[in-house]
């Protein structure tokens, strides 16, 4: 590998002679096949010496804390006194860091105990097992309740000393921090649900759960939100006449979106075996509905998924079908899809207060509605479980709305 690297015969010496020559070396083949370039490849080379004379001189273990320390120790005295720049230290520790975590030789940081562990840990397994959510849900919830019970003071020791004014000092402090109602409706509803768990195990009070108050939401008090057909028309041109990997990629992503209102992470989960070409079927799996629905492949998507595929998605062992670009090559995650986005809609100048991939699904249901599709064909499109999710877009039936302005009442008066 380093003979790959180098072209000075003594360099290569040296870099075999250091300690951990093996590892190191084994740790430079896995990035080469990540998809580092080889420029990077003798930088982390470099990195990954320099960490490991330190932790032969620590003993074979060290902390994070203590190699930052070193570092700054080490790299001036060979400087002769010059501190080194912060993007050096941060060039060594992101190569070195990773590495001594995969041979075992990182010491995790003493980490505190959390409050309620136990309960925390019983109530997640039901989650689970019991109630069979799915493991976004279930995460999304424990966290939350983990931010609750960080907040509590510290002579509250255990749940039975929680009382009502705790919680609501909690969701007064989201609420100053600008936690939206609907936000802090979810937030107080998974506290609720915990404290009746917690209620029937006889860990806290049983009035404690429905003394919880919950922001009111009014029916279909929202309106939809979305980019007018001109700009996603500006948006998919800007993305398919561009040569930019990245760009290539994007395409693809957004004619999903748009076609057919996908949510971001049904985009992420996408496989290659979902792309069924003999049949032109996509197969998208939907988390909510727990199944998996079939779409015909139209003919701008296919053909967006097919130039990614051929100019653009590096060669990878990995099965989903979006990748990121630059090393490391790993699947694109949900977040990524709606950074990706916003950033997009950001440059077309679209004026959003949410901008990302949702609002994109609110346009695809926009146009099924303009095109006369009935309520139960929009829902049955967009994957919706509930008809009652699919009524928010009659506030933006706008040639619907029109006709009953104009319906003449005269004749029943």
């Amino acid at each position: 590998m380093y003979d790959q690297l180098f072209k000075v015969p003594a360099v290569v010496a040296r870099y075999r002679a250091g300690p951990y020559a093996e590892s190191r070396e084994q740790f430079l083949k896995k990035a080469r096949a990540d998809g580092y370039s080889p420029l990077t490849l003798e930088r982390m080379a470099w990195a990954l010496l320099v960490v490991a004379e330190i932790v032969r001189d620590a003993g074979g273990s060290i902390t994070s804390k203590r190699l930052r320390g070193a570092l700054l120790r080490q790299v001036k005295s060979k400087r002769q006194g010059h501190s080194p720049s912060q993007n050096t230290i941060k060039l060594i520790l992101q190569s070195g860091e990773p590495w001594l975590r995969s041979m075992g030789a990182l010491a995790a940081k003493p980490e505190r105990p959390q409050r309620f562990a136990t309960e925390l840990f019983a109530y997640k397994e039901y989650m689970c097992v019991e109630r069979g959510l799915s493991p976004a849900t279930i995460t999304s919830c424990d966290e939350a309740i983990r931010w609750f019970c960080s907040s509590l003071p510290p002579q509250v020791r255990s749940l039975g000393a929680v009382t009502i004014s705790h919680v609501d000092a909690f969701l007064k402090t989201q609420a100053c921090r600008g936690w939206s109602r609907r936000s802090l409706r979810s937030l107080g509803g998974r506290l609720r649900s915990f404290f009746r768990y917690a209620a029937c195990r006889g860990w806290c009070r049983s009035h404690l759960a429905p003394s919880i108050e919950l922001p009111h939401l009014y029916a279909l008090e929202d309106v939809p939100r979305a980019p007018s057909i001109e700009q996603i028309g500006r948006l998919l041109e800007d993305t398919a006449s561009s040569h930019d990997p990245v760009n290539i990629r994007d395409h693809a992503i957004l004619s999903l979106l748009i076609n057919y209102g996908l949510r971001r992470g049904e985009v992420a989960r996408l496989t290659l075996d979902d792309l069924d070409w003999a049949a032109e079927m996509i197969h998208i799996t939907r988390p909510k509905m727990r199944r998996t629905q079939r779409y015909p492949m139209s003919v701008p998507v296919g053909e967006a998924i097919l130039r990614y595929l051929r100019r653009a998605r590096p060669r990878s062992p990995h099965r989903a079908l979006f990748l990121t670009i630059q090393a490391p090559i790993r699947p694109l995650s949900g977040p990524s899809i709606t950074y990706a986005v916003r950033t997009l809609l950001t440059k077309q100048g679209v004026e959003l207060t949410w901008r990302g991939a949702h609002c994109l699904r609110h346009a695809c249901a926009g146009q099924l509605l303009d095109a006369g599709f009935t309520l139960k064909q929009i829902a049955d499109h967009l994957g919706h479980r509930s008809m009652d999710t699919t009524r928010i877009y009659t506030k933006i039936d706008l040639r619907g709305l029109r006709q009953v302005a104009e319906f003449d009442l005269g004749a029943l008066l």
